[in-house]
């Protein structure tokens, strides 16, 4: 479980925030983050992850800060864990003496099936092929909580699709799952929930079954959500019945 109650976490060079007043994440959730660019949604999962102080407030993961899960956690981003010299083979090593459950084995038969060769340097690598090295690395892990920031830039459809099915056959159904994505169409079917962020307030927060019965789509919820943070202040969504 994750808990956040009254983040609030701000950058003094730049203008970026995030304020979160509270949010519950269930254990075995698949979750969308969700917002246009620069609405806050890579800062709440740093946030999350304990990457840099936030400004008040409290995040927990099962009750605990989150310095102390980082073995039961994986974080996925195009800005990678690796060093640049490194190559997938010696970044494999370096990960499997921090994460007890790292599967080596489930590792090569990732950059196999992405086509990432194994002993080149990593700084060689397209940014596309930087974000397939760091699903490889995050999903054989085999972490509780899988912390996903745009896992999709850089592929094309066919790759997405593909990434997409081995994320999902890749869970056992009690991992908790945050992804952040501009592709609303291609998750819509595969998250259970979804959090909209815009101007680094939390708009909505909305389970997919809820909106599904109500005959929308997560194109509805943003922009309802886009169009509710002109008028007032933030607020839980509430759909008619």
């Amino acid at each position: 479980m994750i808990e956040l109650k009254y983040v609030d976490k701000r950058y003094p060079v730049s203008n970026a925030l995030m304020y979160v007043k509270d949010i519950t994440i269930n254990k075995g959730e698949i979750v969308g983050i969700l917002g246009e660019n620069g609405s806050g949604k890579t800062t709440l999962l740093k946030a999350i992850m304990g990457i840099g102080e936030v400004r008040e407030g409290e995040i927990r993961i099962d009750g605990k800060p989150a310095a102390t899960q980082y073995s039961r956690m994986a974080f996925m981003t195009e800005e990678g864990g690796f060093l640049p010299n490194m190559t997938p083979l010696k970044y494999a090593a370096f990960l499997a003496e921090f994460f007890p459950r790292f599967d080596l084995s489930y590792y090569g038969e990732l950059l196999s099936a992405y086509e990432l060769p194994a002993n080149r340097k990593i700084r060689t690598f397209s940014k596309g092929q930087k974000m397939k090295l760091e699903l490889c690395a995050g999903l054989a892990k085999k972490a509780d909580y899988l912390i996903m920031d745009e896992p999709f830039v850089g592929k094309d459809i066919f790759t997405r699709h593909d990434s997409i099915k081995r994320i999902i056959e890749g869970l056992t159904g009690d991992e908790t799952v945050l992804i952040t994505t501009h592709l609303i169409d291609e998750i819509e079917n595969v998250i259970d929930r979804a959090i909209i962020i815009h101007k680094g307030l939390v708009r909505a927060d909305v389970y997919m079954d809820e909106i599904r019965e109500q005959g929308l789509g997560l194109a509805d919820v943003m922009l309802e959500a886009r169009t509710t943070s002109t008028a007032g202040p933030a607020r839980r969504i509430q759909w008619p019945n």
